[in-house]
């Protein structure tokens, strides 16, 4: 890998982590375009936590005060006083909830995730898969239903599908949530609030393989390139994501994420 294949990569996962087209189905394909070979998914570590650290800084009033409110009402003998009554206790708690199938993807689908991940055919029909699901929003009543520990469990399922290259985390997530009635909104902070645990685990379970392996001097500077890149990319596209949703056009990246997939099945088989 060459440091401008570096920066394309860390530009597209910058971009597609957050915008609801499937990031890890992106970087397949232009890693097939590119025809840019990689064994391991050790790059793709390094592009995801730059997009995690993108959420970090933006949302990152919001991560402080959950900490501090979470650690306040967790050693109370009043904990469920402070979910009732403290937004952010009941904001890291929901998140923690939500949190739970990755962890269970994490740990007993790892092989299945790692055997999937370049397959073609299945980013091209996940594609379409999150294709549909994109397209359904449009006829969605939007509501301002409150969060609760059922809802956060169902988009942490929904999340958990999107171990497969294709099918878009923040697409799911965010679908989720307004299929559940929560706001434009708290769907997007929720999406974005339950990526930092997916994505912080997915780097610590992988890392340890990482160390192992060791790492080359000029691999090691590429690949922080391509993080530094992802991560200036995906504070843009947060934004971008941020005001379209609110827009109430969420669904105009179905067609996209439908010619993609269909272009993939055709031309990249």
């Amino acid at each position: 890998m060459s440091y401008f294949e570096s920066i394309i990569l860390g530009i597209i996962q910058g971009l597609t982590e957050f915008l609801p087209v499937s990031s890890s189905g992106h970087l397949v394909i232009s890693a097939r375009l590119f025809g840019i070979v990689n064994d391991n998914i050790t790059f793709e570590i390094f592009v995801h936590f730059g997009t995690l650290l993108s959420v970090i800084v933006i949302y990152f009033q919001d991560l402080k005060k959950m900490v501090i409110s979470f650690f306040s009402g967790i050693f109370s003998k009043k904990a469920v006083e402070y979910y009732k009554n403290d937004v952010y206790f009941r904001l890291s708690t929901l998140v923690i909830v939500g949190t739970i199938p990755a962890v269970f993807a994490g740990l007993f689908l790892k092989d299945l995730f790692e055997n999937v991940f370049h397959n073609i055919s299945l980013v091209g029909v996940s594609l379409l898969i999150t294709s549909v699901i994109l397209f359904a929003t449009k006829f969605i009543k939007v509501s301002e239903n409150k969060n609760n520990m059922n809802k956060s469990l169902l988009i942490g399922v929904a999340q958990m599908f999107a171990i497969f290259p294709g099918i878009s985390r923040a697409g799911m997530t965010i679908s989720s949530g307004l299929f559940l009635g929560l706001s434009r909104y708290e769907s997007a902070r929720f999406s974005f609030l339950l990526a930092i645990p997916a994505i912080l685990g997915a780097t610590v379970l992988e890392l340890g393989d990482v160390i192992k392996s060791g790492l080359e001097m000029d691999l090691f500077i590429i690949y922080i390139l391509g993080m530094i890149t992802s991560f200036i990319v995906g504070y843009f596209a947060i934004r971008i994501l941020l005001k379209v949703l609110q827009s109430g056009k969420f669904s105009w990246f179905a067609p996209y994420c439908f010619l993609v997939g269909i272009g993939t099945l055709i031309f990249l088989r």
